[in-house]
Order: structure tokens, then sequence, then C-alpha cells
């Protein structure tokens, strides 16, 4: 594990998800001290955050574009 690490506030989804994907590949490869076990834990867990974060706004900026969208038509169920 590199002691420098790119800081996860400036990552795009697709990074963040992509490391993530790789601590978790070594978390569950085993052979790694206690000690870099907690570092890459709480690396994982910083990097699901991002990642939500990122998700949560996509989900957002649909949701509005839905809200917005005059050609939506969300009472078509009621009609």
């Amino acid at each position: 594990m590199t002691d420098q690490q790119p800081d996860a506030s400036n990552l795009t989804y697709e990074q963040a998800r992509d490391e993530l994907i790789e601590v978790v590949r070594k978390l569950e490869a085993g052979g790694t001290t206690l000690e870099d076990a907690l570092r890459l834990w709480e690396r994982g867990e910083e990097l699901a955050g991002i990642c939500q974060q990122w998700l949560d706004g996509a989900r957002a900026r649909l949701d509005a574009a839905v809200a917005t969208d005059p050609d939506s038509d969300s009472d078509s169920d009621s009609g």
C-alpha cells in the first residue's frame, strides 16, 4: 500500500470506484499486516462515501430534470 493516495475530493466516480475495487481485492486476498488492512479498510470507506456522493448527486440531477421537463407526464397513471 502506498502512502501517497489521490485526494478523494478530486476523484471522479470512476476513479473512486476503480480504486475501491482494488482495495476490496487486496483485503480479500489477505496477507497484509493488521495495520495495512486497517488502512485499506479506512480508504475503502472513504472511497465508498465518494461514490455514494456522486450517485446521490446524479440522482438529484435526474430528479430535477424530470421535475422540470415539460414533456414528462407524471399524471399519466391517474387519467
